[in-house]
């Protein structure tokens, strides 16, 4: 019997990285089994260096072989399963998402310090440091000029759903707890993402959680 694929994540409504994995195998209709290991536990102390190289989540295996970073699992899933779609096929689209995928990957380092996720919260207002209104004024012209430039087609950047859309899915829900408000482009593609059932179940499992990482929480 084929053996099903573990997804190992983090709660939540904290794990932004998690969040990134789960979305895009969901959304791309990879049949996983998920693993949640609350962080800053003991058991996480336990857990985490054994399932993942890093000690970090999200980690997948599928049998043979662990891949850890959430892009990383991606770019694995989008090779080995070509129909699943997730990246453009045209090849000049394609180098677009993945340049959009890894600036997120290593960017908006003021938005990420300065609004933790936090699916359970409604703290509009807050979070407004130094560094955030630009990471949020860069954020909102990426997907201003992927929707329109690249966007036909479909609810999502690139049309279809992609990598693109997995990687930012956790700034969005960062913008709906800080009550970010865009422009109509970004806010009608913002609620595309939310209006995903796999974004409605992640809310729905986040809200159930009891854990709570003091500091994430904003004041």
């Amino acid at each position: 019997m084929e053996t099903r694929p573990v997804l190992y994540i983090g709660n939540k409504n904290y794990s932004s990285w998690s969040l990134r994995a789960w979305l895009g195998l969901k959304v791309a209709g990879i049949d996983f089994e998920e693993r949640l290991v609350p962080l800053r536990t003991d058991e996480w102390a336990a857990k985490a260096p054994v399932f993942s190289p890093t000690a970090k989540v999200p980690a997948f295996y599928d049998g043979t072989k662990t891949i850890w970073e959430a892009l990383g699992i991606l770019e694995y899933i989008a090779d080995s399963r070509p129909d699943t779609l997730l990246w453009p096929l045209d090849i000049d689209v394609r180098a677009i998402a993945r340049a959009v995928s890894l600036e997120m990957h290593g960017g908006f380092s003021a938005l990420r310090t300065h609004m933790p996720m936090n699916c359970r919260q409604s703290l509009p207002g807050l979070g407004r440091a130094d560094g955030v209104d630009k990471d949020i004024a860069r954020i909102a012209g990426i997907f201003k000029m992927c929707r329109t430039q690249y966007g036909q087609g479909g609810d999502f950047l690139f049309g279809d759903f992609s990598i693109a859309d997995a990687m930012y899915a956790p700034v969005i829900t960062r913008f709906k707890t800080y009550g970010v408000d865009l422009d109509p482009v970004g806010n009608a593609y913002m609620q595309a993402i939310f209006d995903l059932p796999a974004m409605k179940e992640w809310y729905a499992d986040a809200a159930a959680e009891e854990w709570v990482i003091q500091e994430s929480e904003v004041k």
